[in-house]
């Protein structure tokens, strides 16, 4: 099985990437609605069709991308039927199974957290995703959205606990840069619920966290329960098919450059050499090496998009972070550089 961990710094959420290597069917859990260009640019690396977004709950400190990647990839979005949540397309119960391709997931219902909170676990029982019922050496809040201490105990204990003890589990957030456990770690030194902790135990230990609610609960809950959708349209860029890459880069391919050069800047960052060499250059491409960019951006016009331009599309990569650096945002890489041009017999000098 293709698998990934994908975090957002922001709100320390991990999000899970999950994939059959044979039919290349994927499924996403807990996605982040800001890191869904990055995200997307992943699958599309990895050659995916994205089948399932799942949440393991209501999520209180971050927005769900769950309804973006249903507009933008036709992806099925799900939670637990008792998280009561509108625009999505599934509503899980306990016991549910999700294939993609010729792998599945479970889905257990651990309420606790939330009302509303669900366990995934993978069908050889190797690899659980736990959202926030179970963290790594900890457990989540249990003093809003219905949440409860005793259920926690019940849900950790009987849907978590009895787990193989080689089980990974993989939680929703770690604030300490921490990315994995197992059940037998969580049995042993689990502060809250682990070693010889009993019922009244961890209850006691809940009921007194005394935490602040999550910065974003006002905006995230509400969103949330709405699926991720936001209240206005988004705003997508106009100028151009832009392709984010999974490094940040926004890219744009050569074939629709060629069909709306009138319409865009050229920047050429190669050597003087490279510009005149072998590979040759696109008529009228305004030629700035990138060794010198930083120092001469006053010298590229801002009336058009700006197109950068190298041998291979590396270099020209780095100078659209310099362009955005110094405020040229409508800009992106040609895919490929020159070597994709030529490749595809595009137009380049007067003597083509």
């Amino acid at each position: 099985m293709i698998f990934r961990q994908l975090f957002d710094a922001a709100s320390s959420t991990y999000t899970y990437l999950l994939a059959c290597a044979d039919t290349r069917e994927a499924m996403i859990i807990d996605t982040v609605f800001e890191q869904y260009d990055r995200d997307a640019a992943l699958v599309r690396e990895l050659d995916l069709e994205v089948r399932y977004v799942l949440d393991t709950h209501v999520h209180a400190d971050h927005v769900t991308g769950a309804w973006l990647w249903r507009e933008q990839t036709g992806a099925q979005s799900g939670i637990a039927d008792a998280a009561n949540v509108d625009e999505i397309d599934i509503r899980i119960a306990n016991g549910d199974v999700f294939a993609f391709g010729n792998e599945s997931i479970t889905a257990r219902a651990t309420p606790g957290h939330t009302s509303g909170c669900l366990t995934y676990v993978t069908r050889d029982l190797s690899m659980a995703f736990t959202g926030d019922t179970l963290l790594i050496r900890g457990a989540g809040r249990t003093d809003f959205q219905g949440g409860s201490a005793h259920r926690m105990w019940q849900s950790i204990r009987e849907q978590i606990f009895t787990l193989p003890d080689h089980c990974l589990l993989y939680p929703g957030h770690d604030y300490d840069g921490r990315t994995v456990s197992t059940v037998a770690e969580e049995k042993a030194y689990n502060p809250r619920i682990g070693g010889e902790a009993k019922e009244e135990d961890f209850v006691g230990y809940m009921n007194n966290l005394a935490l602040p609610h999550p910065r974003l609960i006002d905006i995230a809950v509400p969103a949330n329960l709405k699926g991720g959708k936001p209240d206005q349209p988004l705003v997508n860029e106009s100028w151009g098919p832009i392709i984010q890459t999974f490094a940040g880069v926004p890219e744009i391919r050569p074939d629709w450059v060629a069909r709306h050069r009138d319409e865009l800047h050229l920047l050429d960052v190669r050597s003087e050499g490279e510009y005149s060499g072998e590979l040759g250059h696109i008529c009228g491409a305004q030629l700035i090496p990138l060794d010198e960019l930083r120092d001469r951006l006053s010298e590229v016009p801002q009336e058009k998009p700006v197109i950068a331009i190298c041998q291979s599309g590396r270099r020209s990569a780095m100078a659209t972070q310099i362009l955005r650096q110094g405020g040229i945002d409508h800009c992106a890489n040609l895919a490929g550089g020159m070597i994709q041009w030529q490749r595809l017999s595009l137009p380049r000098t007067a003597l083509d």
